[in-house]
């Protein structure tokens, strides 16, 4: 079977150990922090009034945004996070699945 993995091997400092915290338990730990945020400025988007106050927190959503991103491309570089290749079967299987829900949404053949 091929490798399927995508990403970068583990630096050694990103391994965890014992109960100290290590580097990839803090940046995990950041980017978690980061989801938090997003979301939270997700739902003060939506709901701001205020367009000044509106825009304000779209540019701290947009901000958080970046920031989770950079520390996504940190871990991928580190080799925290990896992917894995998907496979034509579990690929034909998705799009099946997904092609049944097109069917029972209403007026889905109508759409232009």
């Amino acid at each position: 079977m091929p490798n399927t993995q995508i990403g970068n091997p583990k630096t050694p400092a990103a391994q965890s150990s014992g109960t100290t915290m290590s580097d990839m338990d803090r940046i995990t730990d950041i980017l978690s922090t980061e989801k938090y945020l997003t979301d939270g400025f997700n739902i003060a988007t939506r709901e701001a009034s205020h367009d000044s106050l509106h825009q304000a927190i779209m540019t701290c959503l947009t901000e958080t945004h970046q920031c989770a991103r950079d520390i996504y491309n940190v871990m991928f570089q580190q080799g925290i996070y990896t992917l894995e290749a998907a496979q034509q079967p579990k690929l034909d299987q998705a799009y099946q699945k997904f092609n049944s829900y097109l069917s029972q949404i209403p007026y889905s053949g109508q759409m232009q």
